[in-house]
Protein backbone atom coordinates (compact mmCIF):
# COMPACT_ATOMS: atom_id res chain seq x y z
CA UNK A 1 0.00 0.00 0.00
CA UNK A 2 2.61 2.18 0.60
CA UNK A 3 4.16 1.97 -2.55
CA UNK A 4 1.34 3.15 -4.28
CA UNK A 5 0.82 6.32 -1.78
CA UNK A 6 4.05 7.26 -2.95
CA UNK A 7 3.50 6.67 -6.47
CA UNK A 8 0.87 8.87 -6.07
CA UNK A 9 2.15 11.55 -3.99
CA UNK A 10 5.38 11.59 -6.74
CA UNK A 11 2.86 12.31 -9.51
CA UNK A 12 0.69 14.59 -7.85
CA UNK A 13 3.93 17.04 -7.04
CA UNK A 14 5.02 16.25 -11.05
CA UNK A 15 1.77 17.99 -12.12
CA UNK A 16 1.73 20.78 -10.13
CA UNK A 17 4.72 21.94 -11.65
CA UNK A 18 4.25 24.35 -15.09
CA UNK A 19 4.04 21.48 -17.77
CA UNK A 20 3.45 22.00 -21.38
CA UNK A 21 1.36 19.60 -23.18
CA UNK A 22 3.79 17.13 -24.05
CA UNK A 23 4.90 16.37 -20.90
CA UNK A 24 2.09 15.69 -19.41
CA UNK A 25 1.10 13.07 -22.30
CA UNK A 26 4.96 11.90 -21.09
CA UNK A 27 3.37 11.76 -17.86
CA UNK A 28 0.51 10.09 -18.55
CA UNK A 29 2.07 7.24 -20.78
CA UNK A 30 4.25 6.46 -17.63
CA UNK A 31 1.26 6.07 -15.08
CA UNK A 32 -1.23 4.11 -17.87
CA UNK A 33 0.74 2.45 -20.45
CA UNK A 34 0.59 -0.93 -21.58
CA UNK A 35 4.15 -1.31 -19.31
CA UNK A 36 3.06 1.69 -17.20
CA UNK A 37 3.31 2.09 -13.35
CA UNK A 38 -0.09 1.24 -12.29
CA UNK A 39 -0.55 -1.46 -15.21
CA UNK A 40 2.81 -3.11 -13.21
CA UNK A 41 0.86 -2.56 -9.73
CA UNK A 42 -2.09 -4.56 -10.93
CA UNK A 43 0.13 -7.09 -12.02
CA UNK A 44 1.01 -7.73 -8.86
CA UNK A 45 -2.35 -8.84 -7.24
CA UNK A 46 -1.24 -12.14 -8.05
CA UNK A 47 1.54 -12.67 -5.62
CA UNK A 48 -0.95 -10.53 -2.54
CA UNK A 49 -2.89 -12.50 -0.17
CA UNK A 50 -6.79 -13.16 -0.92
CA UNK A 51 -7.53 -11.18 2.20
CA UNK A 52 -5.80 -8.10 1.21
CA UNK A 53 -6.08 -9.00 -2.50
CA UNK A 54 -9.67 -6.92 -2.27
CA UNK A 55 -8.23 -3.87 -0.44
CA UNK A 56 -5.42 -3.13 -2.58
CA UNK A 57 -7.52 -3.53 -5.64
CA UNK A 58 -10.00 -0.80 -4.28
CA UNK A 59 -7.14 1.66 -3.29
CA UNK A 60 -5.35 1.33 -6.67
CA UNK A 61 -8.19 2.07 -8.11
CA UNK A 62 -9.11 5.23 -6.53
CA UNK A 63 -5.96 6.58 -6.83
CA UNK A 64 -5.99 5.72 -10.47
CA UNK A 65 -8.92 7.08 -11.38
CA UNK A 66 -7.66 10.44 -9.55
CA UNK A 67 -4.24 10.88 -11.71
CA UNK A 68 -6.86 9.99 -14.37
CA UNK A 69 -9.02 13.05 -13.44
CA UNK A 70 -6.19 15.23 -12.56
CA UNK A 71 -4.11 14.44 -15.75
CA UNK A 72 -7.10 14.91 -17.95
CA UNK A 73 -7.88 18.32 -16.33
CA UNK A 74 -4.47 19.20 -16.55
CA UNK A 75 -4.42 18.49 -20.55
CA UNK A 76 -7.34 20.31 -20.47
CA UNK A 77 -5.85 23.68 -19.05
CA UNK A 78 -2.95 23.74 -21.37
CA UNK A 79 -5.31 23.53 -24.03
CA UNK A 80 -7.34 26.47 -23.22
CA UNK A 81 -4.24 28.41 -22.03
CA UNK A 82 -3.28 27.54 -25.45
CA UNK A 83 -5.99 28.47 -27.35
CA UNK A 84 -6.35 32.36 -25.41
CA UNK A 85 -2.80 32.67 -25.97
CA UNK A 86 -3.42 32.84 -29.69
CA UNK A 87 -6.64 34.65 -29.60
CA UNK A 88 -4.73 37.18 -27.98
CA UNK A 89 -1.59 37.27 -30.29
CA UNK A 90 -4.26 37.28 -33.17
CA UNK A 91 -6.85 39.52 -32.14
CA UNK A 92 -8.32 41.99 -34.71
CA UNK A 93 -8.54 46.06 -33.84
CA UNK A 94 -11.76 46.50 -34.94
CA UNK A 95 -11.71 50.46 -34.31
CA UNK A 96 -8.72 50.42 -37.53
CA UNK A 97 -10.04 51.94 -40.61
CA UNK A 98 -10.59 49.63 -43.52
CA UNK A 99 -8.10 49.40 -45.63
CA UNK A 100 -9.20 50.73 -49.56
CA UNK A 101 -8.60 48.59 -52.41
CA UNK A 102 -8.92 50.10 -55.86
CA UNK A 103 -11.55 47.80 -57.83
CA UNK A 104 -10.59 46.32 -61.53
CA UNK A 105 -11.71 48.00 -64.44
CA UNK A 106 -13.54 45.78 -67.72
CA UNK A 107 -11.38 47.32 -71.09
CA UNK A 108 -13.76 48.98 -73.51
CA UNK A 109 -12.65 46.34 -76.29
CA UNK A 110 -13.61 43.35 -74.08
CA UNK A 111 -16.75 44.98 -73.10
CA UNK A 112 -17.70 45.90 -76.87
CA UNK A 113 -17.27 42.19 -77.09
CA UNK A 114 -19.37 41.49 -75.03
CA UNK A 115 -22.31 43.92 -76.39
CA UNK A 116 -21.67 42.51 -80.20
CA UNK A 117 -22.06 38.63 -78.61
CA UNK A 118 -25.10 39.92 -76.95
CA UNK A 119 -27.20 41.70 -79.66
CA UNK A 120 -26.40 38.76 -82.23
CA UNK A 121 -27.78 36.27 -79.39
CA UNK A 122 -31.20 37.35 -79.88
CA UNK A 123 -31.12 37.19 -82.93
CA UNK A 124 -30.12 33.53 -83.00
CA UNK A 125 -26.12 33.69 -83.40
CA UNK A 126 -24.16 31.68 -81.69
CA UNK A 127 -20.34 32.46 -80.48
CA UNK A 128 -17.02 30.59 -81.95
CA UNK A 129 -13.80 30.88 -81.58
CA UNK A 130 -10.52 29.80 -83.08
CA UNK A 131 -6.85 29.33 -83.06
CA UNK A 132 -5.08 32.58 -83.52
CA UNK A 133 -2.19 30.16 -85.82
CA UNK A 134 -3.76 29.31 -88.72
CA UNK A 135 -2.38 27.64 -91.97
CA UNK A 136 -2.45 29.04 -94.97
CA UNK A 137 -5.81 26.83 -96.60
CA UNK A 138 -8.36 27.99 -94.38
CA UNK A 139 -6.78 31.98 -93.83
CA UNK A 140 -6.66 31.92 -97.98
CA UNK A 141 -7.28 29.50 -100.48
CA UNK A 142 -10.48 28.03 -98.69
CA UNK A 143 -11.61 31.87 -98.65
CA UNK A 144 -10.92 32.06 -102.36
CA UNK A 145 -7.94 34.41 -101.92
CA UNK A 146 -5.93 33.93 -105.70
CA UNK A 147 -2.67 32.94 -105.15
CA UNK A 148 -0.86 36.68 -106.40
CA UNK A 149 -3.53 38.47 -103.77
CA UNK A 150 -1.40 41.04 -102.25
CA UNK A 151 -2.94 40.02 -98.43
CA UNK A 152 -0.39 37.33 -99.13
CA UNK A 153 2.63 39.40 -98.97
CA UNK A 154 4.93 39.03 -96.33
CA UNK A 155 4.90 42.92 -95.50
CA UNK A 156 0.77 42.64 -95.16
CA UNK A 157 0.86 38.85 -93.08
CA UNK A 158 2.78 37.29 -90.14
CA UNK A 159 4.19 34.19 -91.47
CA UNK A 160 5.50 31.73 -88.78
CA UNK A 161 7.89 29.49 -91.46
CA UNK A 162 10.13 30.29 -94.85
CA UNK A 163 7.33 27.89 -96.76
CA UNK A 164 4.23 29.83 -95.90
CA UNK A 165 2.36 27.21 -94.54
CA UNK A 166 1.72 28.75 -91.24
CA UNK A 167 0.57 31.81 -89.94
CA UNK A 168 -1.21 34.48 -87.17
CA UNK A 169 -4.47 34.45 -89.09
CA UNK A 170 -5.59 38.18 -90.63
CA UNK A 171 -8.78 37.72 -90.03
CA UNK A 172 -11.30 35.84 -87.99
CA UNK A 173 -12.73 34.09 -91.25
CA UNK A 174 -11.00 31.12 -91.05
CA UNK A 175 -13.13 30.35 -88.13
CA UNK A 176 -16.08 30.06 -90.39
CA UNK A 177 -14.10 27.73 -92.56
CA UNK A 178 -13.44 25.46 -89.46
CA UNK A 179 -17.27 25.53 -88.58
CA UNK A 180 -18.16 24.72 -92.03
CA UNK A 181 -16.14 22.33 -92.81
CA UNK A 182 -17.14 20.29 -88.92
CA UNK A 183 -20.64 20.37 -89.63
CA UNK A 184 -23.73 20.80 -91.58
CA UNK A 185 -25.56 23.92 -92.51
CA UNK A 186 -27.39 26.02 -91.42
CA UNK A 187 -24.67 27.58 -89.57
CA UNK A 188 -24.97 30.94 -87.83
CA UNK A 189 -22.25 32.37 -86.40
CA UNK A 190 -20.12 35.43 -85.22
CA UNK A 191 -16.53 34.75 -84.11
CA UNK A 192 -14.81 37.73 -82.36
CA UNK A 193 -11.14 37.54 -81.58
CA UNK A 194 -7.80 38.54 -82.15
CA UNK A 195 -6.46 39.30 -85.54
CA UNK A 196 -2.79 40.26 -87.08
CA UNK A 197 -1.41 42.65 -89.69
CA UNK A 198 1.87 43.97 -90.77
CA UNK A 199 0.77 47.79 -89.48
CA UNK A 200 0.83 50.51 -86.82
CA UNK A 201 0.32 54.34 -86.62
CA UNK A 202 -2.75 55.89 -85.03
CA UNK A 203 -5.70 54.24 -86.71
CA UNK A 204 -3.73 50.62 -86.85
CA UNK A 205 -1.57 48.14 -84.86
CA UNK A 206 -0.32 45.25 -85.29
CA UNK A 207 -2.63 43.16 -83.41
CA UNK A 208 -6.12 44.21 -83.32
CA UNK A 209 -10.01 42.61 -82.91
CA UNK A 210 -12.37 41.62 -85.34
CA UNK A 211 -15.54 40.21 -85.10
CA UNK A 212 -16.80 38.57 -88.54
CA UNK A 213 -20.13 36.90 -88.53
CA UNK A 214 -21.96 34.07 -91.09
CA UNK A 215 -25.30 33.27 -92.03
CA UNK A 216 -25.73 29.86 -94.21
CA UNK A 217 -29.00 28.56 -94.98
CA UNK A 218 -31.36 27.82 -98.00
CA UNK A 219 -32.88 31.00 -99.80
CA UNK A 220 -30.59 33.98 -97.84
CA UNK A 221 -30.08 37.08 -99.92
CA UNK A 222 -29.13 40.18 -99.36
CA UNK A 223 -31.92 41.59 -97.91
CA UNK A 224 -31.53 39.16 -94.78
CA UNK A 225 -27.69 40.96 -94.61
CA UNK A 226 -29.12 44.32 -94.85
CA UNK A 227 -32.09 43.78 -92.30
CA UNK A 228 -29.27 42.05 -89.93
CA UNK A 229 -27.10 44.77 -89.85
CA UNK A 230 -29.35 47.55 -89.83
CA UNK A 231 -30.31 45.91 -86.43
CA UNK A 232 -27.23 45.83 -85.22
CA UNK A 233 -26.20 49.13 -86.26
CA UNK A 234 -28.77 50.50 -84.03
CA UNK A 235 -28.59 48.54 -80.87
CA UNK A 236 -25.19 48.71 -80.72
CA UNK A 237 -25.33 52.70 -81.25
CA UNK A 238 -28.31 52.51 -78.99
CA UNK A 239 -30.17 54.80 -81.49
CA UNK A 240 -33.83 55.08 -82.77
CA UNK A 241 -32.82 55.70 -86.63
CA UNK A 242 -29.86 55.22 -89.00
CA UNK A 243 -28.98 56.47 -91.84
CA UNK A 244 -27.10 53.45 -93.96
CA UNK A 245 -25.45 52.83 -97.01
CA UNK A 246 -24.12 49.85 -99.23
CA UNK A 247 -21.07 50.76 -101.81
CA UNK A 248 -20.34 48.27 -104.13
CA UNK A 249 -16.80 46.88 -103.22
CA UNK A 250 -14.74 44.00 -103.68
CA UNK A 251 -13.76 41.06 -101.20
CA UNK A 252 -12.31 37.56 -102.79
CA UNK A 253 -14.83 35.55 -100.80
CA UNK A 254 -18.10 37.63 -101.02
CA UNK A 255 -19.55 38.19 -104.46
CA UNK A 256 -21.53 40.47 -104.13
CA UNK A 257 -19.27 42.52 -101.94
CA UNK A 258 -20.07 46.06 -100.25
CA UNK A 259 -19.01 48.62 -98.14
CA UNK A 260 -21.08 49.76 -95.23
CA UNK A 261 -21.29 53.22 -94.54
CA UNK A 262 -23.33 54.83 -91.82
CA UNK A 263 -24.32 59.10 -90.99
CA UNK A 264 -23.43 60.91 -88.22
CA UNK A 265 -22.69 64.42 -87.96
CA UNK A 266 -19.93 66.52 -85.41
CA UNK A 267 -21.67 68.51 -82.14
CA UNK A 268 -19.44 70.16 -80.00
CA UNK A 269 -16.43 68.25 -81.03
CA UNK A 270 -18.42 64.98 -80.98
CA UNK A 271 -19.45 62.17 -83.32
CA UNK A 272 -23.28 61.85 -83.48
CA UNK A 273 -24.56 58.16 -85.02
CA UNK A 274 -27.94 58.81 -86.92
CA UNK A 275 -28.22 61.76 -87.91
CA UNK A 276 -26.46 64.21 -90.53
CA UNK A 277 -25.20 64.33 -93.72
CA UNK A 278 -21.26 63.10 -93.19
CA UNK A 279 -20.85 59.55 -93.81
CA UNK A 280 -18.61 56.86 -92.03
CA UNK A 281 -17.41 53.66 -93.09
CA UNK A 282 -17.96 50.76 -90.53
CA UNK A 283 -17.67 47.09 -91.85
CA UNK A 284 -17.31 45.27 -95.24
CA UNK A 285 -19.93 42.80 -96.21
CA UNK A 286 -21.17 40.68 -98.74
CA UNK A 287 -23.05 37.05 -100.20
CA UNK A 288 -20.84 34.39 -99.56
CA UNK A 289 -18.62 33.48 -102.54
CA UNK A 290 -20.21 29.71 -104.52
CA UNK A 291 -16.44 28.89 -104.48
CA UNK A 292 -16.30 29.76 -100.50
CA UNK A 293 -19.18 27.00 -100.42
CA UNK A 294 -18.02 24.53 -102.82
CA UNK A 295 -14.27 24.68 -100.97
CA UNK A 296 -16.28 23.66 -97.55
CA UNK A 297 -17.97 20.73 -99.12
CA UNK A 298 -21.29 22.43 -99.33
CA UNK A 299 -23.88 22.11 -102.15
CA UNK A 300 -23.97 26.06 -103.35
CA UNK A 301 -26.82 24.88 -105.29
CA UNK A 302 -29.06 24.95 -102.07
CA UNK A 303 -27.27 27.18 -99.27
CA UNK A 304 -26.54 30.41 -100.22
CA UNK A 305 -25.46 33.34 -97.12
CA UNK A 306 -23.95 36.38 -96.42
CA UNK A 307 -20.46 37.11 -94.21
CA UNK A 308 -20.20 40.64 -92.74
CA UNK A 309 -16.85 41.95 -90.79
CA UNK A 310 -15.93 44.62 -88.46
CA UNK A 311 -13.18 46.00 -86.31
CA UNK A 312 -14.23 46.10 -82.48
CA UNK A 313 -11.23 48.37 -81.66
CA UNK A 314 -12.63 51.03 -84.32
CA UNK A 315 -16.10 50.40 -82.78
CA UNK A 316 -14.97 50.57 -79.54
CA UNK A 317 -13.34 54.28 -80.48
CA UNK A 318 -16.58 55.70 -82.10
CA UNK A 319 -18.93 54.38 -79.45
CA UNK A 320 -16.93 55.63 -76.39
CA UNK A 321 -14.70 58.46 -78.01
CA UNK A 322 -11.71 57.05 -78.11
CA UNK A 323 -9.26 58.96 -80.71
CA UNK A 324 -6.11 56.83 -80.11
CA UNK A 325 -5.89 53.01 -81.09
CA UNK A 326 -2.52 53.04 -79.27
CA UNK A 327 -4.14 53.83 -76.25
CA UNK A 328 -5.88 50.18 -75.86
CA UNK A 329 -2.53 48.00 -75.61
CA UNK A 330 -0.34 50.59 -73.04
CA UNK A 331 -2.02 49.05 -69.83
CA UNK A 332 -2.28 52.60 -68.43
CA UNK A 333 -4.30 52.15 -65.21
CA UNK A 334 -5.35 55.92 -65.59
CA UNK A 335 -6.75 55.38 -68.87
CA UNK A 336 -8.42 51.79 -68.15
CA UNK A 337 -9.74 53.68 -65.00
CA UNK A 338 -11.69 56.45 -67.32
CA UNK A 339 -12.96 54.39 -70.29
CA UNK A 340 -12.97 50.68 -68.24
CA UNK A 341 -16.60 49.37 -67.27
CA UNK A 342 -17.77 47.47 -64.26
CA UNK A 343 -16.82 43.47 -63.98
CA UNK A 344 -20.60 43.24 -62.33
CA UNK A 345 -22.53 44.68 -65.29
CA UNK A 346 -23.06 42.69 -67.82
CA UNK A 347 -24.09 44.15 -71.01
CA UNK A 348 -27.60 42.91 -72.42
CA UNK A 349 -30.18 43.84 -74.65
CA UNK A 350 -32.89 43.85 -71.73
CA UNK A 351 -30.57 45.65 -69.33
CA UNK A 352 -28.87 48.13 -71.93
CA UNK A 353 -25.53 47.36 -73.41
CA UNK A 354 -23.69 50.46 -71.96
CA UNK A 355 -23.95 52.55 -68.62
Amino acid sequence: MSDIIKIKEEYLNKLKDNLDLNAVNQLKSELFGKNGIISNEFKKMGSISVEERKKFASDLNTIKNELQILIEKKIQDIEINQINLKLQNEQVDITLPERSFNRGKIHPVSQVIDEISSIFSEVGFSVQEGPDVENEYNNFTALNTPENHPARDMHDTFYLDNKKEFLLRTHTSPVQVRTMLSGKPPFKIIAPGRTYRSDSDQTHAPMFHQVEGLHIDKNINMGHLKGCLNYFIKEFFEVDKIKMRFRPSHFPFTEPSAEVDIGYELKDGKIIIGEGDKWLEILGCGMVHPNVIKNVKIDSSKFQGYAFGMGIDRLAMLKYGINDLRAFFETDYRWLNHFGFDPLDVPSSYRGLSR
